[in-house]
């Protein structure tokens, strides 16, 4: 990986991050870093950090169609995510590094700053849940998919065929899980019902 590219995903996960005062300081960090983030730091240092805040939180807070946690896109909310999650932690570890974050080790900004140290592989594995985010965020139109294009560009490997591949996929959702838990859901239900 080069230095350009290591910058690219530290700057990355700066502008995924919830802005605020700190967010807005090193705007000019990023702008000269980055280069493909020129787009969104403009519209960044354009918009009054109140209204950047609010659009942030509408956009990744509200829809999992737009989720930051790279294994929802692969796992959904299944049993399998909660292995995912553990594996990744055991790959920080791996690395010397120990997730101390509030967030869950699968999200976005942690694994950019994560690989701009160790390498793409996490992102790579996990390439198809950023393709899907990248469409998801140009579809609703934000800012914030010019630093999906951004990642995305940067890594090797395949890109979906076209965007139609992609929103069939995202259309598709993720996995969901349901065996095991009927003993579980459908007596609560019953109950629901007969009130």
């Amino acid at each position: 990986m080069t230095d350009r590219t290591s910058l690219l995903l530290q700057a990355s996960a700066l502008c995924l991050t919830y802005p605020d005062e700190e967010f807005y300081e090193r705007l000019p960090l990023i702008r000269a870093a980055a280069p493909p983030l020129a787009p969104f730091v403009e519209h960044a240092e354009a918009t009054p950090m109140q209204d950047l805040a609010a659009h942030y939180v509408q956009v990744f807070d509200f829809k999992n169609r737009h989720s930051l946690y790279l294994t929802w896109w692969r796992d959904g909310d299944t049993r399998r995510r909660g292995m995912s999650l553990v594996r990744m932690k055991e790959v920080y570890r791996e690395h010397g590094m120990e997730f101390t974050g509030e967030e869950l080790p699968d999200f976005l900004p942690a694994v950019l700053e994560f690989s701009a140290q160790e390498g793409t592989f996490l992102l790579e594995e996990n390439r198809a849940g950023l393709e899907l985010l990248r469409f998801a965020l140009t579809d609703h139109g934000t800012p914030y998919a010019t630093v999906l294009n951004a990642v995305c560009a940067a890594l090797p490997g395949p890109s979906p065929k076209d965007r139609a591949e992609a929103q069939a996929l995202a259309r598709s959702g993720p996995p969901q899980e349901d065996v095991g838990l009927e003993p579980f859901a459908l007596p609560l239900l019953e109950k629901e019902h007969a009130r």
